[in-house]
């Protein structure tokens, strides 16, 4: 149920990190792979051979997801490469950590324009095309901090939190059209976007504060990626799904157990 034999997709951000990992397993699992990622020629010519040696065809641009015509170049060149596509994944972000009374407009409007903006025209230009085809497949990745706030990520976080409020509208929106919509929440995870963040003190926290005990691999992030976009996935959508875990339901204090 979740061969994705032939099927187009397209991911943000893919030349690192979870999205890197995204369409890798997409192109295991028998997809085609576009993607755009701010400009990296040797990050580009990786990605492509590394999704090629997957087993799927490989298209890499260079570009802003949060510049509405970079997306919109991105789903001409895959329309006029392969004719269309079949699923699309918002994954680019930005990480900036400030308490949002320090944060300058500029910092604000920066961190939106690539957290919530560009996974709006990424939504935008998918929907039109997946209404027109009677079908089609929407994944945003979001974060568990729209469920479990971080203090200092307040951009981070509102962006991801309006993400979710707007995965839910589309799904209502295109689901008479045969189209899924959904969102997928990673906790902490281990990516270059993290890397310089976090101190081995944060590190120690986290497996503390993680059920399963440890800080997933971009690739635990992927699997469930693939399940959600896929057949298996048919008849879920508008919801966020979370692969964290456990972290989010973890309130355990230290009380004493008795027997």
């Amino acid at each position: 149920m979740t061969n994705l034999q032939g099927r187009r997709a397209v991911v943000t951000g893919a030349t690192q990190g979870i999205g890197r990992a995204i369409a890798l397993a997409l192109a295991h699992n028998g997809a085609h792979v576009a993607s755009m990622s701010l400009p990296s020629e040797e990050d580009r010519l990786r990605l492509t051979a590394e999704i090629e040696s997957a087993g799927g065809k490989a298209l890499t641009l260079d570009g802003d997801t949060g510049n509405p015509e970079d997306v919109r170049r991105l789903a001409d060149a895959v329309l006029d490469e392969w004719g269309g596509f079949d699923i699309w994944i918002n994954n680019a972000a930005k990480l900036l950590g400030k308490p949002l009374a320090d944060m300058e407009d500029e910092e604000w409007h920066g961190l939106l324009a690539a957290n919530l903006h560009g996974y709006f025209y990424g939504c935008r230009v998918a929907a039109r095309h997946f209404r027109s085809e009677g079908r089609g497949c929407i994944l945003n990745i979001t974060s568990i901090t729209d469920i479990q706030p971080t203090g200092g990520l307040g951009a981070y976080t509102a962006a991801k939190g309006a993400i979710v409020a707007m995965t839910k509208v589309l799904a209502l929106e295109l689901g008479p059209n045969g189209v899924r919509v959904n969102a997928l929440a990673p906790g902490a995870t281990e990516t270059p976007l993290n890397s310089t963040a976090w101190i081995e003190d944060v590190r120690r926290t986290y497996r503390q504060r993680i059920s399963l005990g440890h800080i997933a691999e971009p690739e635990e992030i992927a699997d469930v990626a693939v399940f959600l976009v896929s057949d298996a996935a048919r008849y879920i959508t508008g919801q966020e799904i979370l692969a964290d875990g456990g972290m989010t339901i973890n309130g355990n204090v230290g009380h004493q157990t008795s027997c």
